[in-house]
């Protein structure tokens, strides 16, 4: 009540409906934030630092349970942030307006509630995660250009470690120079939206290729690549053209922008799966037909650890 009291919107905060105008819009954030979750790489990057199948599964328990924790302390911070910091001019500047801009609520929340000491330790929390997101994804991004792309579909397996490791420092620099460029675009954009954009494209591109390969027996690399693909275009191109970014960061005129919706996932994700569906259906390669007899020990493995209790080469 004390939150609902200091907010402009007044008891109009406690219900659903402020950030996201839509239910269409409403639905596909919340598919992004729930399935996302399971499609961002340095979280799938997990199972490959554990020695055994048991550890996997007790590493992606404990990712869960951190994940989890988090995604309830979001609303009792912010709530926390209307009640202590908007009420208090010290945060803010002659405008009226909380400074540093809405992203620094929860910095601010934490001098508000512990002082300077309470400060630099959630300041120091926040620089520790947002490094190591930063590396984690960056590590991802150029284990998959380098080993994957490079090392597996251009050199079919023939490319040495120099080699490789040379496209990894050169992708490495590359994703660091897009990733300062993006950030400097967006720069005004709140950050919690932008991170449901990055889940959306990890539900769609990400997510439906993990679920099918793993649940559906007639699931092929073919079906899974294309599927894929087809979810992380549609992914990116309905949120470029998204109200968000086509008029808000893009500038372009109210109205015009070409998909009406907040969040593409409820789309994207959908186009991902039935991609994967249709051209897993259609794959009568001789590759496809041994894939599909080999999901019945895949899914032994999957679902019990036998036969995968050692860590593979990598």
């Amino acid at each position: 009540m004390t939150a609902a009291m200091a907010a402009a919107k007044g008891d109009s905060i406690m219900a659903p409906g402020n950030f996201v105008k839509d239910p269409i819009s409403a639905i596909s954030f919340g598919m992004a934030l729930m399935f996302g979750t399971a499609g961002l790489p340095h979280i799938l990057m997990r199972f490959f630092t554990v020695p055994d199948a048991k550890e996997a599964r007790k590493s992606v328990g404990w990712a869960t349970v951190w994940i989890g924790y988090f995604y309830i302390l979001t609303f009792i911070i912010g709530f926390g942030a209307i009640t202590f910091v908007l009420t208090d001019p010290t945060f803010l500047d002659a405008k009226g307006v909380l400074k540093g801009g809405g992203n620094m609520a929860a910095i601010h929340l934490a001098n508000a509630v512990g002082g300077n000491i309470f400060l630099g330790f959630i300041s120091a929390v926040a620089f520790a995660t947002i490094l190591a997101v930063v590396a984690g994804l960056t590590l991802s991004g150029a284990s998959a250009v380098s080993h994957d792309l490079y090392a597996t579909v251009f050199k079919k397996g023939n490319a040495d470690s120099a080699s490789e490791l040379r496209v990894s420092r050169i992708t490495t620099i590359v994703l660091g120079i897009i990733a300062v460029v993006l950030g400097i675009a967006f720069e005004k954009q709140n950050i919690a939206f932008m991170v449901s954009l990055a889940f959306a494209i990890a539900a769609s591109a990400n997510f439906p290729v993990l679920f099918m390969s793993v649940l559906w027996k007639d699931c092929t690399t073919k079906g899974a690549v294309i599927g894929g693909f087809l979810g992380l275009i549609s992914s990116v191109v309905l949120t470029v053209v998204s109200p968000s970014v086509w008029e808000v960061t893009l500038g372009n005129p109210k109205g015009s922008a070409w998909f009406p919706y907040t969040s593409p996932c409820l789309f994207s994700m959908t186009i991902g799966f039935v991609g994967i569906w249709l051209f897993s259906i259609l794959d009568r390669s001789a590759n496809a037909q041994q894939e599909r007899l080999d999901f019945a020990a895949q899914l032994i493995r999957s679902e019990t650890g036998i036969g995968a209790s050692g860590a593979s080469g990598h």
